[in-house]
């Protein structure tokens, strides 16, 4: 999947214009967001401020990579190496921002199953960029940096979103069961364990988020949870630096070994 850059530097703005207007439609609309959050609530549910709280400053990373998009030139060489990063997760980040959009329609008319498709699609879609496309980060480069913070933010938070939806969808006002607990455990072991400071962070703040919007004992053990998913990444990342460095596994060519899309 690619996109030219002539393409790229339209499509990318424009979805996210369509997503941003509709979390505009997501929060002033009657029933709201979090109307709809609080007749749905299930094991899975976070507390849905975590989620306001983290929109806004990703919205401002996104900001700043669809600046870079547009102002570099990919007539100068220097320019071009830094905009094929940013080109190669144009189509996932279009597809993830009018998957976003398309669920906000389907949760505020509390339509979740329908919804779960579409938050299905684009949280796996950004995992699959995220573990499986997105070359080494650059630390020299400003948009290596960026577009793995739009990428793995992107795919930290869809976690959580997939979570919600999936119980609130089919699992509606039903408490764990030691199957889920189990799961939920592992399952964040196991991504904690993959991942470097970005999308380690957002599997923290995930289980944070989850925490705060849970009670007693399940509470408990996701704080419990919350804790263990630091240690590792702090372990994992201290042990083996994810970004340039002798231990990183980066390579300085990585990002020009991209095809070229103009």
């Amino acid at each position: 999947m690619g996109v030219s850059y002539s393409t790229a530097k339209w499509l990318a703005p424009a979805s996210f214009v369509i997503d941003f207007a509709a979390q505009q439609y997501g929060l002033f609309s009657t029933p709201n967001m979090q109307d709809v959050n609080d007749q749905n609530l299930s094991f899975w549910s976070p507390q849905p401020y975590f989620i306001g709280a983290f929109f806004f400053p990703q919205q401002l990373v996104q900001l700043a990579w669809l600046y870079r998009l547009w102002k570099l030139d990919p007539s100068k060489a220097g320019e071009r190496a830094e905009l094929d990063m940013q080109t190669h997760y144009v189509p996932y980040y279009v597809v993830g921002n009018l998957c976003i959009a398309t669920w906000m329609i389907f949760w505020n008319s509390s339509q979740l199953k329908a919804s779960n498709v579409f938050v299905t699609i684009n949280s796996l879609s950004q995992l699959y960029y995220i573990f499986g496309l997105l070359p080494p980060m650059n630390t020299n480069s400003t948009s290596s940096v960026l577009t793995h913070v739009v990428a793995k933010t992107f795919g930290g938070i869809g976690v959580l979103d997939l979570l919600h939806n999936t119980s609130a969808g089919f699992f509606k006002d039903e408490v764990p069961t030691t199957a889920v607990k189990v799961i939920t455990g592992l399952g964040f072991a196991a991504l904690s364990a993959s991942s470097d400071w970005i999308f380690g962070g957002c599997m923290v703040y995930d289980l944070l988020a989850l925490t705060v919007g849970q009670s007693g004992s399940w509470r408990t053990l996701l704080g419990a949870y919350t804790v263990g998913s630091a240690a590792i990444v702090a372990g994992k990342n201290l042990a083996r630096p994810p970004y340039n460095g002798p231990e990183s596994g980066y390579t300085q060519s990585a990002t020009e070994e991209l095809q070229e899309h103009v």
